[in-house]
């Protein structure tokens, strides 16, 4: 209860600026690469500071909290309106995920708003609008093709080398690099006698969780010929980042990444995969003692991980659901032991929206795997171009597994928008060669018979005289 009333006096976070020097020299590198190089580099220094400056550095003037991630996204748009006046073409098409992206941003602020009719809230949520609108769409606007995805990719490559590098350096020694540069005193945290590496990342689950994701973009760089030896290190890197993380949900989002890349040989029978996957739950749902959803309490990779809270996390969010679904709940701190931390990202957005957030949530995963299993039928034997989006929805089906055991609240988000923004261009093509072909299609011709003119009608029905039969005849004019 603190640290919301915390949130809502400050607008999130601390009222101090916390803004190391060696961050302050980066930012400002970055902004100045932001305007000066060509649209199709600017995410690289956009990315580089974002990813790789410690989380929560901020200068905090008068109430508001201008976090670094949100001054490069405010100076990335300035960037982006200086071009749309230059004549150059800023903006691509407003996709249907477009929509449901920005109607989950909205309604989880209004939400949260309802819920506490304050001025600091305000701040809060207009900073949240920040990073989830401008955020997504500032890098929707970065990433248009397939040239910007293979370098996007090829950077995740270089910042998750820097980050195995210094993730593995704090485990051994248990020194955060990032909390130097961050000017931030950083207590390592332990799990059975190792440091829990984090890195820049809020938390040690986060910085899993991104280099974790990032497996199958990385194997597309093998497999595409792009650049196979940065493929292989990026592989390593992502590998080793997640290990020295001491959690269980980076493996397994890793372990999903790797199951669904493997899936290949199956990919024309995934309607029969997921009908299966929906009949194995049901079948355990009906012979286990306690429901299916407690299998999470068994996925203890590391030992010592915390399986049994989240799944008396999603017990209690369903038990209550008449709590919650209509505007989110202030109140799922008192639901059971610890149930504060949502480490789940579906129970995170219920609690934080309700209902219609939550589905909103959802709407934007299935939309993205519509289009990349459209996208892979759509282009033949292709086998090239099939990889390339079963990469894409083996890196969205490691976020999906990945959400189980944590909630994206620090610059990981990031690099889900950037998933999302990559599948959006990916697929752009094919929806425009798709709208094309519809407008392009020839009209029907219709008979005359199938639709009888309406006098002969009035006529067999005797409705008309003879003087409209007679008019019908006579020449006009």
């Amino acid at each position: 209860m603190q640290q919301v009333q915390q949130h809502l006096a400050f607008g999130g976070g601390v009222g101090q600026t916390i803004l190391g020097p060696a961050v302050l020299v980066a930012m400002i590198i970055a902004i100045i690469l932001m305007f000066v190089l060509p649209r199709k580099y600017v995410i690289i220094p956009f990315f580089i500071v974002l990813f790789l400056s410690p989380a929560g550095q901020e200068l905090y003037i008068g109430g508001v909290h201008l976090f670094v991630t949100r001054i490069l996204i405010l100076c990335g748009w300035i960037r982006l309106a200086g071009s749309k006046i230059s004549g150059h073409k800023v903006w691509t098409e407003i996709t249907s995920l477009d929509k449901v992206f920005f109607a989950w941003a909205v309604f989880r602020a209004l939400a949260f708003l309802i819920r506490y009719p304050q001025s600091g809230a305000v701040v809060y949520q207009a900073g949240f609008l920040i990073d989830a609108i401008g955020g997504f769409f500032l890098i929707r606007a970065l990433i248009r093709d397939d040239e910007d995805i293979d370098r996007v990719i090829k950077l995740f490559a270089g910042i998750t080398v820097v980050l195995a590098i210094t993730m593995a350096y704090e485990e051994v020694t248990g020194v955060d690099v990032f909390g130097i540069i961050g000017h931030a005193a950083i207590i390592p945290q332990l799990r059975n006698g190792y440091v829990r590496a984090m890195g820049p990342f809020e938390h040690p689950l986060l910085a899993g969780a991104f280099a974790a994701t990032l497996v199958p973009l990385f194997f597309w760089l093998w497999k595409g010929g792009k650049s196979k030896f940065l493929a292989v290190l990026g592989i390593v890197s992502a590998t080793i980042a997640a290990l020295t993380t001491q959690c269980s949900t980076p493996i397994l989002g890793c372990g999903a990444a790797i199951f669904a890349l493997c899936f290949w040989p199956f990919r024309k029978h995934m309607r029969t995969v997921r009908w299966g996957i929906v009949g194995v739950l049901v079948g355990l749902q009906l012979v286990m003692k306690a429901n299916v959803w407690w299998i999470i309490q068994h996925l203890d990779i590391i030992g010592g991980s915390s399986g049994w809270h989240r799944a008396e996390l999603v017990d209690v969010f369903l038990k209550a659901f008449p709590n919650w679904w209509l505007i989110g709940t202030s109140n799922n701190a008192n639901w059971g032991f610890m149930t504060w931390d949502t480490l789940n990202q579906y129970v995170q957005e219920g609690e934080q929206g309700g209902l219609l957030v939550f589905a909103l949530f959802i709407a934007l995963i299935c939309v993205c795997f519509s289009w990349l299993g459209k996208a892979r039928k759509s282009v033949g034997d292709d086998r090239t171009r099939q990889w390339y989006f079963w990469v894409l929805g083996s890196a969205l089906f490691a976020h999906v597994i990945a959400y189980f055991g944590v909630s994206y609240f620090d610059q990981t988000k990031f690099a889900w928008y950037a998933l999302l923004a990559m599948i959006v261009a990916a697929t752009a093509p094919l929806r425009a060669a798709k709208t094309v072909s519809q407008e392009d299609a020839p009209v029907p011709e219709v008979r005359r018979s199938w639709v009888p003119a309406p006098q002969a009608v009035a006529a067999r029905l005797g409705l008309v005289g003879d003087s409209v039969r007679d008019n019908r005849a006579r020449p006009h004019g």
